[in-house]
């Protein structure tokens, strides 16, 4: 298969819930290599759109392509060359934290060198000392656990991480060192991120592009810094309170 250029094309998307409908002909194109931020409040459609990239939810009419393979015929494929992170994602409390990554690592792969390989990559992204990852999970705040959910989520070596507001919920300092976890590892790997947020302002720091989504619609794409240029504004909590038209 030739190499696309996009790692990510919709085109017209639909999901209905009965009858709610929680994208209603979503368009979008998402360049290999970078972060990309999917920012909007919640019940806009966030979770629902990266569901269906993370071949968890099938689309009711429109196109998506992933990598150039077609959901849903192709998940399989798909689930090659993707890994999701939900918000709620949890770890094994009872196991330590280089336990959780070593776990995690032999699911992908054999027990010998390689998965002890992959899970020594995961402790290093997470860059906990290694006195807390002898540390049984129970005992992580909050910030801790995300740093070894997002290690295990990035170790494994997939082509497009998909993550659901990876920072909900963490104190400044949390959300600080998740987002240097995310902007090193983008740096460093052939790989793309995308992510969901509420958080608008951080999105403008971290992310390369964004779209911005309300009650299911994309109303703006494009770099932070173009998107506040072009609509005006301070920055993109701006920009999506004029471009949505109200405020709640």
């Amino acid at each position: 298969m030739a190499i696309e250029k996009s790692a990510v094309t919709l085109r017209n998307v639909v999901k209905n819930f009965g009858r709610v409908r929680a994208l209603n002909g979503v368009s979008l194109e998402i360049e290999r290599g970078i972060i990309f931020g999917l920012i909007g409040p919640n019940g806009a459609g966030k979770t629902t759109l990266l569901r269906i990239l993370a071949t968890l939810l099938k689309q009711d009419d429109g196109l998506v392509e992933v990598l150039g393979f077609r959901l849903p015929q192709d998940k399989y494929h798909v689930r090659k060359h993707v890994s999701y992170l939900p918000e709620d994602a949890g770890l094994y409390s009872r196991l330590t934290g280089w336990e959780n990554l070593l776990y995690f690592a032999m699911l992908y792969y054999d027990k010998g060198s390689k998965a002890l390989e992959v899970a020594e990559l995961g402790a290093k992204i997470s860059n906990l000392s290694e006195r807390d990852l002898s540390r049984k999970t129970s005992e992580y705040s909050k910030g801790m656990s995300r740093r070894i959910a997002i290690a295990r989520t990035l170790m494994i070596g997939s082509e497009v991480v998909i993550l659901d507001e990876p920072t909900s919920g963490l104190d400044v300092f949390s959300a600080y060192s998740v987002r240097r976890i995310l902007r090193d590892y983008v740096k460093n790997h052939a790989v793309t991120v995308i992510m969901s947020s509420h958080n608008m302002i951080e999105v403008e720091e971290i992310c390369d592009e964004v779209a911005l989504i309300n009650r299911g619609l994309i109303i703006a794409q494009g770099a932070p810094r173009d998107l506040i240029s072009t609509y005006g504004g301070r920055n993109l909590e701006d920009v999506f309170i004029s471009l949505a038209g109200e405020v709640e």
